[in-house]
């Protein structure tokens, strides 16, 4: 929270002009209640797919859309908020999902045996929950800022105007497609870990290479639109001819992302579903922060290759990365990683059956 209150500052300090600075501070400012709540709908979530109950967040999710383009539009043409008032808007969305969420936890029947009100249990083995939860927050931390990353750089190139316009466009696109990745990378750690907790180490290796194969042609099929339609991309929210020419120089980076990104999320989840995040965690520094981020910036400024450099610098990142996540993946022993979940499951029934007997 801290960072977003200080994000003008920070902007300034890490090289961006002022108008930049102050526009993406007025953008963040609106954003600070969406923190709290991203910090509940997550888990809530979480827990209705930890029961492959999906259909609830999904309407929940669609009818929430709806209403976000509406208040979107009427906050930021009609009262004319700009900005802060489409930001106010975002976060105002994710409350409504995180209260729609809870409501249906407290009132359906699917969940009567699942949820049964707050306990002193919620408290036990918090220590070992703890540092699983650090570690998936500082993997997922890791992959989020990296593609923001590019964006921030870009701002300190010569013309950074056109170039953050363009990746603007870029980004955009990529988030709607992310989405998709997001959807296999939820089925891949739900279904894992069901599979290995329940002791089935065929079905948890074939469902890996189902979601990953599925995601993977879907992506490639997504990327090959978005070449054939690279000179209308920008047009979705922008007229300018200098942004849509900047827009299709960037789309074979855009559709090699949305290719690793029909990968790499994936195998996220499926590490999620082992208990593996310390792993990937430490893998993501390597990849993006020591190998993408510093050939990026080679690329684009010493080389001056601008935009084109950094992301390809990137998406070389990513690349080793994604290489690195198979070969861990597919060279799991599911037999072993059964028996640690058998031990995990032993473990936490112990520390639960004496609360049990109070």
């Amino acid at each position: 929270m801290f960072i977003y209150i200080f994000s003008k500052q920070i902007l300034i300090r890490l090289g961006e002009t002022e108008s930049i600075a102050s526009a993406g501070a007025l953008f963040v400012y609106g954003l600070i209640p969406q923190l709290f709540a991203l910090a509940c709908n997550f888990p809530l979530q979480k827990f209705l797919q930890a029961q492959s109950i999906v259909w609830p967040s999904a309407y929940i999710s669609g009818v929430t859309v709806v209403v976000h383009l509406v208040l979107s539009w009427v906050v930021v043409y009609k009262l004319g908020w700009g900005l802060l008032g489409a930001s106010l808007v975002l976060s105002l969305s994710w409350w409504i999902m995180v209260v729609a969420q809870f409501v249906y936890i407290l009132v359906s029947p699917r969940c009567k045996y699942t949820w049964t009100g707050f306990s002193s249990q919620a408290f036990t083995g918090l220590w070992e929950f703890l540092k699983l939860s650090a570690a998936s927050a500082v993997m997922l931390c890791l992959e989020t800022w990296y593609f923001q990353i590019l964006v921030l750089i870009a701002g300190l190139l010569k013309n950074a105007e056109i170039a953050l316009d363009a990746l603007s466009v870029c980004m955009a696109v990529s988030g709607w497609v992310f989405m998709i990745s997001v959807g296999f990378n939820a089925a891949a750690s739900i279904r894992v870990s069901n599979e290995v907790g329940a002791g089935h180490p065929k079905s948890a290796s074939f469902a890996v290479v189902v979601v990953t194969t599925s995601s993977l042609i879907i992506s490639l099929i997504l990327a090959i639109i978005i070449l054939a339609l690279r000179h209308y991309l920008s047009y979705i929210f922008t007229a300018g001819s200098t942004v849509s020419n900047a827009v299709a120089e960037l789309s074979p980076f855009l559709a090699c992302t949305l290719l690793l990104n029909g990968i790499q999320p994936v195998l996220s989840g499926v590490a999620v579903g082992c208990g593996w995040q310390a792993i990937v965690a430490w893998i993501n520094i390597g990849c993006y922060y020591i190998i993408g981020i510093p050939l990026g910036c080679v690329l684009g400024f010493k080389l001056d290759l601008g935009a084109k450099g950094i992301w390809s610098g990137m998406l070389a990142g990513t690349f080793i990365q994604t290489l690195i996540l198979c070969w861990i993946t597919f060279r799991t022993d599911w037999n072993k990683e059964v028996a640690k979940s058998k031990i995990r499951i032993d473990e936490w029934e112990d520390k639960k059956e004496p609360l049990l007997n109070e």
